[in-house]
């Protein structure tokens, strides 16, 4: 695994596969009959140049075709709201012509698929996608062989329709995939010279389906790790440390040891109460008296930027061009900010949960999880199993939006679960949720910029500390600029990850803060500013798509009129955003009255997912923008609930209008995160041209803008 210094995790599969320890025979005596496809992402040269000739290159299977018919998808991926349960689907069932009601979705089963990294960064569609569509077209391409020789027809006179192999022109002269794999496994390699469709041969993706999993998530029939239930099954609380640097220094179990059916165990670190009902559980757990040594906190979330630009760190240059210094000489008009950015927490609505049944040598875990198959080595290691030993189910996930990459709840039951012989449930608190959390961190982006007389950018230095570089390089024409990110591992005073589009909601503020503060001194509309700075086709496509449906027309900056536009690029996908608020010169209130976000994501496989998505970004992002803020002193974590951690509500909702571009690139690209990144930007800009004063820290709350105002 590769760490970049953004810490969000960028998972290199080369290395992975390494430690898959399935062959090829072991994973066919899964099946009992059908057609298998078997894929390999692996790299054969790094294989052997690291020893291992003698590794099966042909251990990934994407599909089976069952002697029923119905088609399985089998993935590491799991589904958490993102709507890949139904995408995914559509890919498979276009690429193999079947219909998509054949298709059945397992999903985050290690027993049933096989190794992947983990759902997150929008990498399923753009990554994983391509090579189960490749898997489809090759099985497609299997099953009318297999046809022709049972028809007694030739290959170049067969065609396939909703799982139907017919000669052209003679339909009666037919056969089923479910006739063709019937009573035997059929193994077959991905060859590598089946091409997949191109966009005039879509059946199915590119419209609108009804997510598969709406009816039994509205009805509440849907299964979390929550839901689950065992016989004999034992409800966890673990004693938790007032701070997260905080050393136990005695504990008195006493009293928890006399409540009737309660189970006190300690081992090593973990002290818990286990009952069979958790409410009685919990109130055992607060009877346990424990000491604490907590250090004296050095830092909180009003020091926590001067902290972090005096931590020592490492500075990487992203990119650069020409000259900034010789281009600040030739500017007309220079600028330098500072912009700051709180930590935030991921605050999904199932809190980590899992439950993990040890039998034996053996163990079954249901978790909540984003990474079902790093699940499942953890919990082999705090057990001391083989890695094979253990069965990880991943059911519905709450909302992971990165934070649901750890597992730490599930290692927990694991070995609660050794110690009692019995299944055992750890399902966090909000307060330990809040405690646990990875939060995205906390950052600080400087920037010096410069102007000519005309308007134009020429100078540029952007330096970036601690959020991550993702999202900082800039896409307008500035002949001299430099872009650098400052990172160092032990800087924050609690554990730090991503938060959907990791870094790049920092980065997108900060930027296009940045280039209406020019626009402004300028004189210039911010929409002519963007305009004649830009030459990026996607993104000028993007902007005019946006301002038209907007209906935007110029006005020199601030106009009073509360609208602001920010650009982005995330996951491959382009965004445009433009944004109208009213702001309470008052009390500081902001309410976002409209949104109009304009978003070329490629070839867009459902369209009405990709809306969900986009109107899920905008909310989501209103969050980050106007409230969500961590309070805390050293590793204490003040907030423990949303009375003080605001998340949007239905209240905050503006009017909002999505567009889709009909995108020229025949590739999917990621569509659950760029949305969200340019919420901070537009909304920034747009209070900016309400009341004349801008404010350089998120969220950007009341007692913030009455401070801007106050001070001018």
């Amino acid at each position: 695994m590769k760490m970049k210094n953004d810490d969000y995790m960028e998972l290199d599969f080369r290395d992975n596969i390494l430690q898959f320890p399935l062959n090829r025979r072991d994973f066919l005596k899964r099946f009992c009959g059908g057609l298998v496809v078997l894929f390999t992402i692996g790299d054969a040269e790094l294989l052997a140049q690291r020893g291992r000739r003698d590794y099966p290159s042909d251990f990934n299977a994407y599909l089976l075709i069952g002697a029923d018919g119905r088609v399985a998808c089998l993935t590491g991926k799991i589904e958490m709201g993102q709507g890949i349960i139904t995408s995914l689907a559509q890919m498979l069932a276009d690429e193999l012509d079947v219909s998509i009601d054949s298709v059945d979705m397992v999903m985050g089963d290690t027993d049933r698929s096989v190794w992947d990294m983990g759902t997150f960064g929008s990498l399923t569609t753009r990554h994983f996608g391509p090579y189960m569509r490749k898997a489809a077209a090759e099985a497609r391409a299997v099953l009318i062989e297999l046809a022709a020789e049972q028809l007694n027809v030739a290959i170049s006179k067969l065609t396939v329709e909703d799982g139907i192999v017919f000669e052209k022109g003679n339909r009666d002269r037919r056969i089923s995939y479910a006739q063709l794999t019937k009573g035997k496994i059929i193994e077959r390699h991905v060859s590598g010279d089946v091409a997949i469709k191109d966009k005039t041969q879509y059946k199915i993706m590119g419209k609108s389906f009804l997510r598969r999993d709406a009816l039994e998530k509205v009805k509440g029939e849907a299964k979390y790790a929550g839901d689950i239930r065992l016989p004999d099954m034992l409800y966890a609380k673990v004693l938790r440390p007032p701070a997260h640097d905080a050393k136990l220094i005695s504990v008195d179990t006493s009293k928890a040891e006399k409540v009737e059916g309660a189970i006190v165990i300690r081992e090593n670190d973990l002290i818990a109460v286990l009952h069979k009902h958790p409410d009685i559980a919990d109130k055992a757990r607060a009877l346990i008296k424990a000491e604490y040594d907590t250090p004296q906190a050095k830092v909180d979330e009003k020091s926590i930027f001067d902290y972090l630009l005096n931590y020592p760190s490492e500075k990487e240059i992203i990119s650069q061009a020409g000259d900034v210094a010789q281009g600040a000489k030739l500017a007309a008009e220079t600028f330098e900010t500072t912009f700051y950015d709180g930590y935030v927490a991921h605050a999904p609505m199932e809190t980590h949960t899992a439950i993990v049944d040890v039998k034996g040598n053996k163990a079954t875990a249901w978790v909540g999880t984003q990474r079902p198959f790093a699940a499942k080595d953890s919990i082999a290691e705090a057990l001391g199993f083989p890695a094979e030993k253990v069965h990880v189910l991943t059911p519905f996930v709450g909302g992971g939006f990165g934070g649901k990459s750890p597992h730490q709840q599930a290692v927990e039951a694991a070995r609660l679960s050794k110690i009692t012989g019995k299944p055992v449930q750890v399902a966090w608190n909000r307060a330990e949720e809040f405690f646990y959390d990875t939060f995205r961190p906390a950052a600080v982006v400087k920037i010096k910029s410069g102007i000519s007389d005309s308007g134009a950018i020429v100078t540029w230095d952007y330096q970036v500390y601690f959020a991550g570089d993702r999202g900082a390089e800039h896409f307008y024409e500035i002949p001299n600029y430099s872009t650098s990110s400052y990172n160092a591992r032990g800087a924050h005073p609690f554990a730090t990850g991503p938060w959907r589009a990791p870094a790049n909601n920092t980065n997108t503020f900060a930027r296009e803060s940045q280039i209406d503060i020019m626009a402004a001194k300028a004189g210039i509309d911010p929409m002519e500013f963007r305009l004649k700075n830009l030459k990026h086709e996607q993104l000028l496509t993007c902007l005019k798509t946006a301002a038209d449906k907007f209906g935007y027309t110029p006005a020199k900056p601030p106009s009073g009129r509360g609208i602001g536009i920010a650009l982005g690029i995330d996951a491959d996908t382009f965004v445009a955003t433009i944004a109208q608020v009213d702001v309470n010169r008052d009390t500081g209130h902001v309410q976002v009255k409209r949104v109009v976000c304009a978003q070329d994501m490629g070839l867009c496989v459902n369209p009405e997912g990709a809306i969900i998505q986009m109107e899920g970004c905008i909310t989501m992002g209103l969050g980050y923008a106007l409230t969500e803020d961590i309070h805390f002193e050293g590793g204490h974590i003040i907030d423990t609930n949303f009375d003080a951690y605001e998340l949007p509500r239905f209240s905050w909702l503006p009017q909002i209008e999505t567009v889709i571009i009909d995108s020229k690139d025949p590739a999917a690209h990621g569509g659950g995160e760029p949305a969200i990144i340019t919420m901070g930007g537009a909304i920034a800009n747009a209070i900016y041209d309400a009341i004349g004063v801008r404010v350089s820290q998120m969220p950007m709350s009341p007692e913030r803008i009455k401070a801007a105002l106050k001070n001018g």
